[in-house]
């Protein structure tokens, strides 16, 4: 049994059992850059329009194994900007408890389509880019804040991605790739010990991100979390144990090129730290290097097979879910509309029911992330039903095959919800629903080793963005939360000897009329 059995272990009871170091407290004034910053490297310009409208929402939560459409230049800066790009100035009023930085602009909150655990966006995203791309081929880093590409080395080396990738590696034979990495200390400054749960997330939201944007234009983005990390590290030239290398992403190319073969190269421009003092720890530490260990060792496709989601638990009073309505809304929409409720929920307003089944249906659907993780359902959903038109009050288990809830406990939710909720920029009792993903944690370690730690939060990402983006969709509101006691989530839903983790809560409803907000659109 390796460390992630003990860190996953920490996770679930953190909030009975604070994890070292409970008297942490950020040094604010000595935070590191919010992006990565390399000085004197060339700036390449993404181009800010030409890609084709998408299908809309449906068609990127379908995606549709056919697609056979191919990135270039427009489609991947479109890509880019839509998903972790910067799209504007968000101010309002609403019950965040960072709500005084707000009006100061050197504080300002810029949005963005993609979800990130405290608002700190930590995933670096670098395009690996062979001859088959309009530009000279090279190694570059996406510069949110400019929309544009940093040139970090000049030459192919797509020869070393691909050789990293090794066998069995999911995606086309293709010169073009994204390379995500995470940057630790960018999140650790205010999350310690607890940033590697979070960042792991981070990862999973972001490619979910690209599924759905590429899928709702007959494109399909198959990441890749098993390679030679180590490798990738030296040829982006990051220090491994301060900064991992999460997932690769193959782009079908409109004009690829055959793969050089691989060269043993490194970007030799590093990453200027802001900060004075950067402080390591020792989870955090330890769960890099145990899950950076197997990264060469890609799990067979049925190795997951022990960790699928349990099936729905017979002999529950059922409750027929209706059709989910349509959701036309084009994906770029969706992403540019999307943000956190804070507070901001009215149970005045029930949702409808055809509104919780779209988000349940579409949480389930987001819970594969495909590529080389197989195609296995690892997370199962639950629901706390609180005001729902048609629904009576209670906690559910989400059957996705039958689309039913299954009751598991009777009874207004809100007192247990507000009561296990530790922070303060919520009003459980106010949402419409709350959703909750498990997965088997443990029985993911035990099928394909530490690094599956990776794969079950980045399953987990994967859902709170596909629900964010639902909502938007839908025209309600969202927000995500880890602030909770997992335990008594474990209890209430019955969940002793399943081996079932709850790792986030999704609150969803209708939002409060004329709310008090600024918004700027800056692309």
């Amino acid at each position: 049994m390796g460390y992630a059995h003990e860190y996953a272990t920490a996770i679930l009871h953190r909030g009975r059992i604070p994890m070292d170091p409970a008297d942490f407290v950020p040094n604010w004034s000595d935070g590191p850059r919010k992006t990565k910053f390399y000085p004197g490297t060339d700036s390449l310009p993404l181009p800010d329009c030409g890609y084709p409208a998408d299908a809309g929402l449906d068609r990127g939560l379908a995606r549709p194994a056919d697609g056979d459409g191919a990135f270039d230049l427009p489609l991947l800066s479109g890509m880019l900007r839509d998903s972790y790009g910067l799209t504007g100035r968000r101010l309002g009023v609403q019950a965040n408890t960072d709500l005084n930085a707000l009006p100061f602009y050197p504080l300002a909150n810029w949005s963005r389509g993609t979800a990130s655990g405290g608002g700190l966006y930590p995933v670096a995203v670098h395009w690996v880019s062979g001859p088959g791309a309009p530009v000279p081929p090279g190694v570059h880093y996406y510069s949110a804040r400019h929309h544009a590409m940093r040139r970090l080395l000049t030459g192919d080396v797509t020869g070393e991605v691909r050789a990293a990738l090794g066998d069995g590696a999911p995606g086309p034979d293709t010169d073009q790739y994204l390379v995500l990495s995470v940057k630790y200390w960018q999140n650790a400054f205010k999350y310690n010990n607890f940033s590697f749960h979070a960042v792991t997330m981070d990862i999973g939201a972001c490619v979910q991100t690209w599924r759905m944007w590429a899928g709702a234009r007959g494109l399909r983005v198959e990441p890749a979390l098993w390679f030679d990390e180590e490798r990738l590290g030296r040829l982006l030239g990051i220090d491994t144990a301060q900064e991992g290398v999460f997932a690769v992403v193959p782009l079908k190319w409109a004009g690829s090129a055959t793969t050089p073969a691989p060269a043993p190269v490194t970007v030799r421009h590093r990453d200027q730290e802001r900060s004075r003092t950067v402080l390591t720890f020792d989870a955090l530490r330890r769960m890099q290097a145990v899950t950076a260990a197997g990264a060469t060792e890609r799990p067979a496709p049925e190795a997951l097979d022990p960790a699928a989601a349990h099936p729905a638990v017979p002999d529950r009073p059922v409750t027929a879910l209706p059709p989910c309505p349509p959701l036309t809304t084009d994906v770029r929409t969706a992403l540019r509309d999307r943000r956190s409720s804070f507070g901001r929920f009215d149970a005045r307003h029930p949702m409808t029911a055809g509104q919780l089944a779209a988000c349940l249906a579409a949480s389930a659907a987001g819970s594969t992330i495909g590529g080389d993780t197989g195609g296995q359902r690892l997370a199962k959903l639950y629901a706390f039903v609180g005001h729902v038109d048609g629904i009576e009050p209670g906690a559910y288990e989400y059957d996705p095959g039958a689309h039913t809830l299954c009751l598991v406990k009777a009874g207004a939710p809100g007192a247990f919800l507000q009561k296990n909720y530790f922070l303060s920029n919520y009003n459980l009792e106010q949402a419409a629903a709350v959703l909750v993903p498990t997965v088997r944690t443990e029985a993911v370690l035990d099928a394909v080793g530490d690094r599956g730690y990776r794969l079950v939060n980045a399953v987990v990402g994967a859902i709170a963005q596909t629900t964010y983006t639902t909502a938007s969709a839908l025209g309600v509101g969202c927000g995500v939360a880890l602030g909770f006691d997992n335990i008594s989530y474990i209890e209430e839903l019955g969940l002793d000897g399943t081996g079932e983790a709850p790792l986030l809560i999704m609150m969803i409803g209708n939002e409060r009329p004329a709310p008090a907000d600024f918004r700027y659109e800056i692309a």
